[in-house]
């Protein structure tokens, strides 16, 4: 059965204008495929779930996180902040054969697995023939 990952999943990042690496806040992401779903997989750890917004729209996933940090320290002598803030977009081209109501998201050890059902599980025809009326 041949693979609809490459033809299908299309990432949107421009890699022309943004070669792979030159972001750090954008994680990597893992797409496989199985007979019945699309398996998304996105390296991110350090966040909560509460973090992510993931939507489908017109056969679109995006993916959308942010997280802020703020760490106050105080001292008679001087007085320090740091904050961090990162957040960042990934969004994928689905095939239309997907299931997109049923999309399952869960956020386990700092990876973000999204489950895709297909919509119709893809069987070879055994050999007919088929007459011409």
């Amino acid at each position: 059965m041949p693979s609809f990952i490459p033809e299908f999943f299309h990432d949107f990042v421009n890699e022309s204008i943004f070669p792979r690496g030159s972001f750090k806040s954008v994680p990597a992401v893992n797409i496989s495929e199985d007979d019945k779903q699309f398996h998304v997989a996105l390296a991110v750890p350090g966040m909560n779930k509460s973090d992510f917004k993931i939507t489908v729209e017109d056969g679109v996933l995006n993916i959308k996180a942010e997280t802020k940090n703020e760490q106050t320290t105080e001292d008679k002598k001087f007085s320090r902040k740091e904050f961090n803030y990162s957040s960042f977009t990934r969004s994928f081209t689905m095939p239309e054969q997907v299931l997109a109501e049923n999309i399952v998201a869960e956020y386990v050890d700092g990876v973000l697995n999204i489950s895709i059902p297909k919509a119709v599980e893809m069987k070879k025809d055994a050999a007919r023939e088929i007459a011409i009326s």
